[in-house]
């Protein structure tokens, strides 16, 4: 199988790497972005390198630094802590940091990437709505474009993960669509109900208290 993962965070995708070296047959991994693309050139170049925000219809994604990528770094240097931390640091001080021959790699032998334009991201909305009266969220549209164009291996399963529900994200929807997309009950339902909260003073000691007496696996007991 093959899995196209639209991602800004890595932690999904990640999790795919994780349940391969667990032996899940997993033939290739494909990061999907959008236009805030630094995970797409660190995997093709090895330069780590922020460079800002652009702001697009799958907001997940419109981030720069990724929270979970020093793992798959840690485990593409041999799992070496102090290469870590000696890129974390650049990273700190220059907001860039270099990738090593050998780890980039560790990396390309299981990853590939591939970025997605926002015009592209909508007009991938609509064709498959076109096609079959789906509507996909912004995300997924930004997996399945990024798919369409990297894989060329028919023998192999090709997955995309959907990430969202395309009522998230109606106004990018009904820009592709012209229609916009209808809210599930199971979220509808949650606009009419009371919410409610607590409010507590800025101290670690008052919250930890608040959550042993709150929570209800310890209520349960």
């Amino acid at each position: 199988m093959r899995f196209c993962v639209p991602t800004g965070n890595f932690g999904d995708i990640y999790a795919g790497f994780a349940a391969s070296n667990m032996g899940l047959s997993i033939d290739r991994l494909t990061i999907a972005t959008n236009t805030n693309d630094i995970l797409e050139r660190a995997v093709k170049t090895g330069l780590y390198e922020v460079l800002g925000v652009t702001p697009t219809s799958s907001p997940s994604m419109d981030i720069q630094v990724s929270s979970n990528f020093e793992r798959l770094l840690f485990d593409a240097y041999d799992r070496n802590s102090e290469n870590i931390a000696r890129l974390m640091g650049s990273l700190r001080q220059s907001d860039t940091f270099k990738i090593s021959p050998e780890a980039l790699k560790n990396i390309n032998a299981d990853f590939g990437a591939v970025r997605t334009e926002e015009k592209e991201t909508l007009r991938t909305i609509a064709d498959v709505y076109a096609a079959s009266g789906v509507m996909i969220d912004p995300h997924t549209a930004v997996a399945l474009s990024g798919s369409r164009r990297n894989n060329h291996n028919d023998s192999v399963a090709n997955i995309i993960l959907a990430t969202a529900h395309p009522a998230k994200f109606p106004d990018a929807v009904e820009k592709a669509t012209g229609h916009k997309p209808h809210m599930p009950s199971e979220l509808s339902a949650l606009f009419d109900l009371d919410e409610f909260f607590t409010v507590l003073p800025n101290d670690l000691e008052t919250v930890e208290e608040f959550i042993k007496a709150s929570a209800r696996a310890r209520r349960n007991n």
